[in-house]
């Protein structure tokens, strides 16, 4: 597994579903979310160790294209890579295929690191910054 080019597999279960087993678009949101934290699980990252400091990283913007519909039982892999880091903020490029290899939804998500004692951004700590950085 390349760390540039991270991914995670996630299975469609029912409570991901509407009625019809179709995955209700705003649960790509929690699947893009969950092979971020799995990336930075990867890379040695424990974001609970960072929260005891006060330091949480926070979602400031998502463009997202729903391409086509994923169903119950399907198998999803989330890819995910660095497109942008900068000192305080970084922006994940991410996608979704089904088990047919077909793009079900893309996104562009930015996060923004930021101090939450007094709830305004900062520097991404050095520790996860360098492991970022050579991923990226």
């Amino acid at each position: 597994m390349s760390l540039n080019n991270f991914q995670h597999k996630v299975r469609v279960y029912y409570e991901d579903t509407d009625a019809g087993g179709i995955v209700y678009y705003a649960n790509y949101l929690k699947f893009f979310e969950r092979a971020r934290t799995e990336w930075l699980r990867e890379l040695g990252i424990n974001q609970s160790i960072f929260l005891e400091q006060n330091i949480g990283f926070v979602v400031t913007k998502v463009a997202m294209e729903n391409k086509a519909s994923a169903k119950l039982d399907d198998l999803l892999t989330i890819t995910s890579s660095i497109s942008r880091l900068k000192s305080a903020s970084l922006v994940f490029s991410q996608q979704i295929v089904n088990q047919n290899q077909l793009t079900l939804c893309t996104a562009e998500i930015k996060v923004a690191c930021v101090n939450l004692s007094i709830a305004k951004p900062c520097s991404i700590p050095n520790s996860i910054l360098g492991a970022l950085k050579r991923v990226s």
